[in-house]
């Protein structure tokens, strides 16, 4: 046997016996893929294993992220650090292989995969980044950002629509850098693909854009390696090689749904190494001849960064201003300290918070050199163009400014993946309405500590005329539950550049900004001090005070006004503009405790928003003003009149509170 055949065979052992083991997991995948897999790895990727974050290296996406046994062999097989040991423990408590791969967890792991479909979309994020920054930094004969992002999906992910989306756009951008391996063996959970999915994709991607290149047989090593030497040959628009390959090769399990998601037992296991003609009776073998392949592979991938290194350093000699910003994008670090940049708090007059998030994006621009973003074809409403900047299009790289059509969820998986690919910091924009569509890649995102911005438009029933389809109600309290994402909802301009301030400096993962449509006041006492998530706007004359106002957004306004016609009434409240939950949440005790004494109970929120989540700050003795119901079509005045978002409202609802 020769020593691909014998690699192939391996890493299709590993990974049916880390299945086994687990008694849990996916063999089907990676016993079909592994030619696929280890023609790209062995012959073809540009990669390190000793240096696994070597910046001009090939990218991998196993998008298909149940068959993790796949990557988890090649890892160990090319030297990125996971032991047979790894290999055993998969999908057990502590280990370094869980049931789908995880960024920051596994040494290799490009990006978190598993929901179908949002690696490929991650894919046209990184091609987008590599395009963007060769334009910026390709100089004639120092070609220092050229690699390719190679993906593995399924049919699975082919039927998700995000993919359908990111293809889309790929091909529209000419992503030529992009190259799909399609693992087309037409089995699902359910059984044959034929009972829900019988179009043609190749005519599919075709019609988007894409080179389309077929494999009829994917053990086929050879054509395999000269396909995807073809797709890398066409630079001006992306490739999808479709492999046709049989789920479970080699087991009595193929081509059959029951390879898909289970064990194979271990009598299967016995037949498929007879199959394989696998000689070796250790479980979790490497063949010696395996491990001298790979060795080479190694130390192939070392040297590439060694030449990539020399060159880079010629590079920095010859264009000493050009190496400097490089260093500069690549640490993720701003030049300048926002709390002491003047003009970036300056603003003047009232505006929607939409408004003045347009002006922050503008001054970042200018501040921040490597920040690119856009919006689902809602940038005018959104308020996200960035002047002067350009516009990123298959015809010009250089653009700053995305344009990603009504595409919400692959926008954000879009995003994840420019953020995973490094020196590019990126906020993407749709009505706040739309973050329904983009929750799934959001959650990666924070599942990921992906600093990723999100801003977000039209924040409330103050869209009026556009009716419940558009007023966003239970949003709010969804990007709340999400562990790790920081929701920042400004009352007026200042917040919104603290809420900007706070986004752009953080690191361990991302920030929605929720912007208003309507205008909202400037206040005097607002400012920095909502980089602290919620502080005192208008304070009580009394050390402690009768009463505690609490809103986020435009309804500070409301609150702010009810505490000066409260104060005529005999009642001291104070008022807190709490812009973000998740960021006060992170105060020390003694800072919480002084805008929020425990000692103060009487306690009135007020959000045009349900009142979900709420009660955590307002207790047992308080009450919010919220909308538990859905919108409706009328002018922005008439809805928050109709439904209690009414300084007089607010004055009732807090006497109520006081006399309890």
């Amino acid at each position: 046997m020769n020593v691909d055949n014998l690699s192939i065979n391996t890493i299709r052992l590993l990974s049916a016996e880390g299945v086994e083991k687990a008694n849990s997991g996916h063999p089907g995948l990676p016993m079909g893929a592994a030619p696929m897999a280890y023609t790209l790895w062995a012959k073809i990727m540009k990669h390190n294993p000793k240096n696994p974050e070597w910046t001009d290296r090939d990218r991998f996406i196993l998008s298909a992220g149940h068959g993790s046994m796949l990557l988890y062999s090649l890892l160990h097989l090319y030297g990125y650090g996971l032991t047979i040991e790894d290999l055993q423990n998969f999908r057990q408590w502590g280990s370094k292989t869980p049931g789908h791969p995880e960024y920051g967890h596994t040494k290799g792991v490009e990006v978190t995969t598993g929901p179908l479909g949002q690696g490929q979309a991650n894919g046209v994020g990184m091609a987008i980044a590599e395009s963007y920054l060769a334009n910026k930094f390709n100089r004639p004969g120092f070609e220092v950002v050229n690699h390719f992002t190679y993906v593995i999906s399924g049919d699975g992910d082919m039927m998700e629509g995000i993919t359908s989306e990111g293809a889309s756009l790929a091909g529209t951008l000419g992503l030529g850098k992009l190259i799909v391996l399609y693992d087309s063996n037409n089995i699902s959970i359910e059984g044959s693909t034929t009972i829900a999915f019988r179009e043609d994709v190749g005519a599919r991607y075709k019609s988007y854009g894409w080179q389309v290149i077929t494999v009829e047989d994917g053990n086929n090593v050879q054509d395999i390696y000269a396909a995807i030497n073809q797709g890398k040959n066409e630079l001006s628009k992306p490739t999808l090689v479709v492999i046709k390959t049989q789920i479970g090769y080699g087991s009595p399990k193929v081509g059959t749904a029951a390879a898909h998601g289970e064990p194979l037992g271990a009598e299967n296991l016995k037949k498929t190494k007879e199959f394989l003609e696998w000689d070796y009776k250790e479980e979790f073998y490497v063949p010696k001849e395996v491990k001298e392949n790979s060795n080479k592979v190694i130390e192939s991938g070392a040297n590439a960064e060694n030449e990539w290194d020399l060159l880079l350093q010629n590079y920095k000699k010859k264009y000493p201003d050009l190496a400097s910003e490089w260093d500069s994008w690549y640490k993720n670090e701003l030049s300048v300290d926002l709390l002491k940049d003047e003009g970036f708090w300056k603003f003047t007059g009232k505006k929607a918070t939409r408004v003045a998030s347009f002006e922050v994006i503008n001054r970042l621009a200018n501040i921040v050199p490597n920040l690119i973003g856009g919006s689902a074809d809602l940038s005018p409403s959104n308020k996200t163009y960035m002047n002067g900047k350009g516009d990123f299009s298959k015809e010009d790289r250089s653009g700053a400014n995305l344009h990603f059509g009504v595409r919400e969820h692959a926008m954000a998986a879009i995003a994840n993946g420019v953020c995973v690919h490094g020196g590019l910091k990126i906020f993407v924009s749709t009505f706040f309405i739309f973050s329904d569509y983009m929750k799934p890649s959001i959650r990666l995102a924070a599942l990921m500590n992906l600093p990723v911005v999100y801003v977000l438009t039209h924040d409330s029933i103050g869209v009026g005329e556009d009716g419940p389809t558009h007023e966003p109600i239970e949003q709010l309290a969804a990007l709340r539950s999400i562990p790790n994402v920081e929701v920042f909802r400004p009352a007026d301009s200042k917040e919104t550049a603290a809420a900007w301030c706070s986004a752009i400096n953080r690191k361990d993962g991302p920030t929605a900004i929720v912007l208003s449509r309507q205008n909202l006041p400037l206040y005097d006492e607002s400012g920095a001090d909502a980089l602290k998530g919620a502080y005192i706007i208008r304070k009580s004359e009394k050390k402690v005070p009768d009463l505690i106002l609490m809103a986020t957004g435009s309804e500070v306004e409301l609150t702010y006004e009810a505490a000066k016609v409260l104060k005529e009434k005999g009642i001291d409240a104070s008022v807190v503009s709490m812009p973000s939950w998740e960021v006060f949440e992170k105060q020390d005790e003694d800072y919480k405790e002084s805008v929020l004494p425990k000692k103060v109970t009487k306690r009135l929120a007020v959000e045009a928003g349900t009142s979900f989540g709420w009660h955590k700050y307002t207790g047992f003795e308080g009450d919010i003003v919220s909308i538990d119901h859905f919108g409706a079509s009328a002018p922005a005045k008439i809805l928050f009149e109709q439904f209690g978002f009414t300084v007089d409202n607010v004055v009732e609802k807090s006497l109520k509170v006081v006399n309890k």
